[in-house]
């Protein structure tokens, strides 16, 4: 194994130990390993670790980033490329593959020549047997969790039945629902429930199409792992949870029997996750009944647009909501909470204003949201202390910390029993009654006094967790003739001083380690009593930091007392695994003081941020979905008015029943379109969430789902167009989306042709207006659009009552430079020309382009006002691309466009083979054609 040993950011490699015979072995071993394309597969050599194959170029190409840390292990007819690895980067790859990507797993050898074992595996849904690598110097920010669907098909039904398995929380679900063919509600589940790994039989009904369920789990982020159908078996399945359930069985038999096709999943995650294998399991799981309508329901596009997580590109903290959101101070669990309450905004009005409520006590009174901030920084991360209890190879520590954690409950209590606001009977309620009756001393009270009779507390000090010698007689024993060989070192130690004429400590140290008790004074005193110490003392080592030695008397005592100590040692360790399963049993103790005090945690962290930002934020007020309206009156994007330099100006939204429920957005690009009608979003799921919003002041109607169509990002990765996303996100809008949603959509169209586009908008905005019914801001470019508000003006239009109205981003084009200046305020009224060209001016594109741009759009546009529907509105509309068309002429085309359109929406594509959909799209476009012969707004079209 030769070649330079270093990374490009200068780090050295470790170097290969191995010789020829051990490299063959190993080689032998490694070739018959079963294929897994997606297994990283790592192997401790001790001081390091090694990649080999495929895993060895992966991991040179992703992490070092050049191939010239490859080496080839062994000679070169049967040698493999390989890669070491420091224990530091496998910790960074660890929790890339872990907690970053979806699309490889993790595989851990331990061994040494040929005979190698597999210890550890880890999967994005499956963490437990990293945890520790993962979470040394970080803090568990997610509870990750792995579903498993089947869909069936019934009576030409699409169902599914969904289990999902938390691992963390020790928590598992059931599901089953009627689906469609774009599997629109498995995405929200696979959303609200922070799915990191999904399993899916690879043998399903052959009548059912799996793409749209592969694209749903790909855009969710979501690793897919495919099992035989054998796998998702639901035999013996009441008596396998009966072992892991807490509580008695018939419970569990009964919520079963409401389940036909989620049982199978349910028995595919206890067999994939080896739940029984492991005995800490049995008696601490909960099972629960999941209902999708408990949430407002996000999808994968919606939480890109609105910047729901932290993303890897992330220029700072603040440029995702739980970013900037988190202001929590326990270690993991509130980051946690504050996680999923993010992906599981509330719908229930008296829900919501109850997290209200208690955000506006701790905003209206700093010094209980201070001491509250004080005391929750010294909480541990209960949950994983708790789970760490459950392992084989358990010690003292986490049993002290939760005792050291959960010690510091009283002082919590206190700081919340001083609140006498108007609020004080809720946070009895929610806070104080659950940590009283938890903190009882039939229960944390006997947990305390079992830490502090069997602990010895006074040894934490020096950063040693022991048994206390009074809690047990043998090790009391033992630990007395400790003292005993103590003291006679010690003063053996100051007779040594004595006899060197050394003052101890300062000169003559005593030392305990590796080889035992030692003497050590620095080198220039040994020169000093350098005759003395050859006589009778027995050099060891000679070292910078000065010479260590010894005697006979040390030696023996030194071995007596290293005897006692592993006597010790042995009987501590079983006394210690004693407390560790004794302190197990109070789990539930924990696990309800983490619940209590992780929202308290995210609640205060609410009410930080609220409090300080530069401009306050205010509550909202909450009306149930079919009353009141959305209105957002000074309302700021939470995440850009954060980022520094940015004076970001306010902007009021209205969507008001009946007139301004439907609102159409024009404006120049870079004018602030696509800002404004994000933050409505965020505010909106800020206040289900249960936080103050960045407004002056708000009012928001639940809405049950938001969905969003905003950017363009190109999805060519997975052979998918602009357009044709853009179509899959927007047929998505128009499947899922009722009256109670709130829908944001930006640009739609643009990935095709102006007509087209345009066509297809046109269409999609009566549907939405007419059919979904939903509060609904489409922001767009073609002006032709703004004509929808004035249908209301006409007598001869079939026009809905849900109230449509225009607004438009303000701009200001100077007459005489005519150079253009964005506003960035929102104001009612349609747009009155186009900025494109402007724009391209404004990004300094060359003087000769912009000069041609602007001749041929004065050839090929009519500059001229269109004729609107009412005579005094005429100077409010204008158009570039409209010719002059009747009332009756554009209702009628349409109407037609549309049919078209649902025609199309609704051929089963999933069954035709791409020439018959071309021979079936031919003729439907015949037959639009010959209906647009009299037509004249259809004609356009072709």
């Amino acid at each position: 194994m030769e070649g330079d040993d270093f990374t490009p950011e200068g780090g050295k490699l470790p170097e290969f130990k191995l010789d020829a015979r051990q490299a063959q072995g190993f080689i032998s071993f490694f070739k018959k390993l079963p294929q897994d394309p997606r297994a990283v597969r790592l192997f401790d050599r001790r001081d390091y670790y090694t990649a080999h194959g495929e895993n060895a170029t992966f991991i040179a190409r992703t992490y070092y980033h050049t191939m010239s840390a490859l080496r080839q292990l062994g000679s070169s007819s049967d040698g493999i490329l390989s890669a070491s690895v420091s224990k530091a980067m496998f910790e960074t790859i660890a929790r890339n593959i872990l907690l970053e990507r979806t699309d490889c797993t993790l595989e851990l050898y331990e061994g040494s020549g040929s005979n190698w074992r597999l210890t550890k595996s880890g999967t994005p849904g499956n963490i437990g047997s990293f945890e520790d690598i993962l979470f040394a110097n970080n803090d568990m920010e997610d509870s990750p969790v792995i579903v498993a669907l089947f869909p069936a098909c019934r009576e030409s039904q699409l169902y599914v039945g969904l289990s999902f398995l938390d691992m963390t929380n020790r928590k598992l679900g059931l599901a089953e629902f009627p689906e469609d063919s774009r599997f629109t509600n498995v995405e929200s589940a696979l959303v609200a429930l922070g799915c990191k790994e999904c399993l899916l039989p690879a043998d399903c009904e052959k009548s059912i199409d799996l793409n749209p369920l592969q694209d749903v789990i790909s855009n969710c982020n979501v690793l897919l792992t495919e099992k035989k159908k054998a796998d998702f078996k639901s035999r013996d399945l009441a008596q396998d949870l009966g072992r892991i359930i807490r509580g008695s069985v018939e419970p569990v038999r009964d919520l079963l029997s409401q389940f036909d096709y989620a049982l199978g999943p349910l028995g595919a995650l206890l067999s994939y996750a080896e739940l029984l294998a492991d005995d800490t399991n049995y008696g601490n799981y909960t099972i629960e009944k999941y209902n999708l309508n408990c949430y407002m329901r996000l999808d994968s596009a919606a939480v890109r647009a609105l910047n729901i997580a932290e993303g890897k590109t992330d220029v700072n903290k603040n440029f995702s909501l739980f970013g900037l959101m988190n202001r929590t101070c326990t270690v993991g669990m509130g980051k946690r909470l504050l996680n999923r309450w993010l992906k599981q905004p509330l719908l229930d009005v008296n829900e919501i204003n109850n997290r209200l409520d208690m955000v506006q006590a701790f905003v209206e009174d700093p010094e209980l949201r201070q001491g509250l901030r004080q005391q929750l920084k010294r909480i541990s991360d209960i949950d994983r202390l708790t789970h760490s209890l459950r392992k084989k190879s358990a010690n003292l520590q986490p049993v002290v910390k939760l005792y050291q954690s959960c010690s510091r409950i009283p002082y919590i209590k206190g700081i919340l029993q001083q609140y006498n606001g108007q609020f004080s009977t809720l946070i009895r309620s929610k806070f104080l009654e659950p940590l009283e009756e938890w903190m009882a001393k039939n229960r944390f009270g006997r947990f305390s006094s079992l830490v502090e009779t069997a602990i010895d507390l006074a040894q934490l000090e020096n950063g040693e967790y022991r048994i206390s010698p009074l809690y047990s007689s043998d090790l009391g024993v033992l630990k007395d003739e400790l003292s005993v060989v103590e003291n006679h070192i010690n003063n053996l130690h100051v007779d040594t001083a004595s006899d060197l004429d050394l003052s101890v400590d300062k000169q003559l140290k005593l030392e305990k380690g590796s080889l035992g008790h030692v003497f050590r004074m620095s080198k220039k005193e040994e020169q000093k009593v350098r005759k003395k110490l050859t006589g009778s003392y027995l050099i060891i080592e000679t070292r910078k930091d000065g010479v260590k030695f010894t005697n006979s008397k040390l030696k023996n005592l030194s071995d007596q007392y290293q005897a006692l100590f592993g006597e010790y040692t042995s009987c501590q360790k079983k006394v210690v695994g004693d407390v560790v399963r004794v302190s197990g049993t109070f789990s539930e103790v924990f696990e309800n003081f983490a619940a209590v005090l992780s929202e308290l945690d995210v609640l205060q962290s609410f009410a930080d941020l609220a409090t300080s930002c530069p401009v306050p934020y205010v509550r909202p007020d909450i009306t149930a979905s079919d009353e009141g309206d959305i209105v957002l009156l000074g309302s700021r994007h939470p995440c850009l008015e954060a980022q520094d330099g940015v004076n970001f100006i306010p902007n009021d939204c209205t969507l008001v029943r009946g007139k301004s429920w439907f609102q159409i957005i024009t404006g120049p690009n870079m004018g602030g379109k696509s800002t404004f009608i994000r933050q409505v979003g965020v505010n909106v799921l800020m206040a289900q969430v249960g936080s103050f919003v960045p407004c002056d002041q708000a009012s928001i109607s639940v809405r049950d789902c938001i969905f969003a169509r905003v950017g363009a990002g190109d999805c060519q990765l997975h052979g998918v167009s602009t357009f044709m996303q853009e179509m899959l996100e927007t047929a998505s809008i128009l499947k899922g989306a009722s009256d109670k949603s709130l829908i944001i959509i930006d640009e739609l169209g643009r990935g095709t042709s102006t007509y087209d586009g345009f066509g297809l908008a046109w269409a999609i905005c009566e549907h939405l207006m007419e059919v979904t019914r939903a509060p609904t801001l489409f922001a767009t470019h073609f002006h032709e659009l703004t004509a929808l508000a004035h249908r209301n003006d006409d007598e001869h239009q079939h026009i809905s009552d849900i109230g449509v109205a225009n607004y438009h981003v303000g701009a200001h084009i100077d007459p005489l430079s005519r150079k253009l200046t964005m506003l960035y305020k929102v104001e009612p009224g349609a747009c009155d020309q186009s900025f494109g060209i402007h724009v391209a001016e404004f990004a300094n594109f060359p003087e000769a382009v912009v000069a041609l741009a602007k001749s041929k759009a004065a050839e090929l546009e009519d500059f001229s006002t269109t004729p609107t529907f009412s005579d005094d509105l005429k100077d409010e509309v204008g158009s570039k691309r409209k010719r002059v068309f009747s009332p009756d002429d554009i209702t009628r085309g349409a109407a037609r466009a549309r049919l078209f359109l649902e025609e199309f929406a609704a051929l089963p594509m999933d069954e035709m083979d791409g020439s018959k959909i071309l021979e079936m799209a031919t003729k439907m476009k015949a037959d639009l054609q010959k209906d647009a012969a009299d037509n004249p707004w259809l004609q356009q079209f072709f």
